[in-house]
């Protein structure tokens, strides 16, 4: 399946246009923009479906400095405990530069893959592309350790939100993960419903190791997009 187009100068068209205010849209509020933004939560739909939800948040980051990015999605096709690397890779945009890591190594998942163009086309140069299977809380705390050393670093993690429910429940889910993200609520993440549910408890760990704090962006799900309103998946970014 192509989550993206495979033309780069189609690729580089649509990214920049998924970066771009829709028309009416207020831009970002400056303060946003120019403060130090340490990292994104976004959702890795195809692009079509949540692209300007994630490409609201990367936008913020165009004025950004730093040029190395740690990306964490959640493992959708292999099941596994821990973390795993994606493998050598390139997008119609170029060859990804991956920071020297001792992970094992995983050859696809879109959720980080669908990060990447986003990414390259703000300038990164360097990418730690990581996949997280399933994890225990120490687990957990101990990559948002090992990542937390990494320095001169954004940190991108990949979710989407409630699957599959109606629209109105959908609204009910992802009202609740949302508030567990904002409040930092360790003890609460069996109660995120979300595809990134490990990589979400990493970023839990990670902003509290380094005081943190997130803040919603945009809030849709799939109905919004679509107006097939029976069974939605969710979306929403987040600035830290």
């Amino acid at each position: 399946m192509e989550w993206y187009p495979q033309n780069k100068e189609e690729l580089h068209a649509l990214v920049e246009t998924l970066m771009k205010p829709s028309e009416g849209e207020k831009p970002s509020k400056e303060s946003k923009e120019t403060k130090e933004i340490h990292g994104l939560i976004v959702p890795h739909a195809g692009y079509e479906f949540s692209g300007k939800i994630a490409g609201k948040a990367f936008t913020m980051l165009k004025k950004q400095k730093k040029k190395k990015a740690i990306i964490l999605g959640p493992s959708h096709s292999a099941g596994f405990f821990g973390v795993r690397v994606l493998n050598e890779k390139e997008t119609p945009l170029g060859k990804i530069k991956i920071i020297k890591n001792d992970y094992e190594k995983i050859d696809y998942e879109h959720s980080v893959d669908n990060e990447l163009p986003f990414l390259q086309e703000l300038g990164f140069e360097e990418f730690l592309p990581l996949v997280i299977g399933e994890l225990d809380n120490q687990e957990a705390e101990k990559i948002a350790n090992e990542i937390s050393q990494i320095k001169d670093a954004v940190y991108i993690f990949s979710t989407d939100l409630s699957h599959f429910h109606s629209y109105k429940n959908a609204l009910k889910q992802d009202k609740k993960t949302i508030r567990i993200i904002e409040k930092l609520k360790v003890e609460d993440f069996p109660n995120i419903n979300a595809c990134g549910q490990f990589p979400l408890l990493v970023f839990l760990h990670l902003c509290k190791i380094k005081n943190w704090k997130p803040e919603l962006i945009e809030y849709k799900n799939s109905g919004d997009i679509t107006q097939e309103k029976n069974s939605v998946v969710g979306y929403a970014s987040f600035i830290f």
